[in-house]
């Protein structure tokens, strides 16, 4: 990225920022950002602010999110590649856990592909056997994204600034080498108390779902900032989100990986988690 920002770029990023941690901070969703910063390179300028601030905060990274891994969505916002963001361990929700009423701010809910990584990704250029040979397993994971952006009215610019709309995740409990499932045709599907509310398959992730893991250790190497062992990469949608309303509870099944369950609270605690 630029090493050249001028004042002005610099106040506006900074003014986004404080918009989105403001919202962060309120549970009150705000408007978009993209009057503030109006192109990627800022956009992510804005999400490393965030980070910045919150390594401060004391939260902990253990890992990357991936957004943006379906055509239908790509097509939607009029981009041709994904994006990322970051995970903090205090995202991490256990399997079957109540998610606390405003936890996450206009959530959604998808099924994905998780992996956790035991070598580090530091190439410029990596190959999927790279990504193979650096992951330690996969588990069935849920994200619960959410936008600090009201009525989720987002561009690009503005969801990657919010940390890829990133909200809580939750993964599976059995780990599974990846020589021993399929990901790209393993077959996915989300019900809501039996009844199917999502269905999928790992090639609806960028055609596999190591794919797009091999696009993430990509670009993160060459921003500096590579992939690291003991790293979670939850590697994008396998299907439509779901939205999610209180007192939702949630089963995701993955051919291969097994299931996950993500449930939310039936109502608005006075104190937001």
């Amino acid at each position: 990225m630029s090493s050249s920002v001028t004042e002005e770029q610099e106040t506006a990023r900074r003014a986004a920022a404080a918009r989105l941690l403001e919202a962060h901070a309120s549970g009150r969703p705000c408007e978009p950002v993209r009057d503030l910063v109006g192109d990627v390179e800022s956009a992510y300028a804005v999400q490393s602010l965030l980070t910045e601030r919150w390594l401060a905060e004391g939260r902990r990274p253990v890992g990357r999110k991936i957004g943006l891994t379906s055509r239908a969505v790509q097509r939607q916002l009029g981009v041709d590649s994904p994006d990322f963001g970051v995970l903090f361990a205090d995202m991490a929700v256990p399997d079957g856990e109540e998610i606390p009423a405003g936890a996450v701010l206009q959530p959604r809910a998808e099924a994905e592909v998780a992996l956790v990584l035991e070598r580090d990704l530091t190439h410029e250029r990596h190959t999927v056997a790279d990504v193979i040979r650096a992951t330690a397993f996969a588990l069935p994971a849920i994200e619960v994204v959410g936008s600090r952006v009201r009525d989720w009215d987002i561009t690009l610019a503005d969801t990657v600034a919010d940390n890829a709309s990133a909200g809580v995740y939750v993964l599976g409990t059995r780990p599974v080498a990846l020589g021993d499932v399929d990901l790209r045709l393993a077959g996915m599907v989300v019900e809501r108390r039996g009844e199917q509310v999502s269905t999928g398959v790992g090639a609806a992730c960028l055609g596999h779902p190591l794919h797009a893991a091999v696009w993430l250790a990509d670009t993160l190497a060459r921003l500096g900032s590579p992939l690291r062992a003991g790293d979670t990469v939850l590697t994008g949608a396998l299907g439509p989100v779901v939205p999610v309303a209180p007192g939702d509870v949630l089963e995701a099944r993955i051919d291969g990986l097994g299931d996950v369950r993500a449930a939310f609270a039936p109502e608005e605690t006075e104190e937001r988690a």
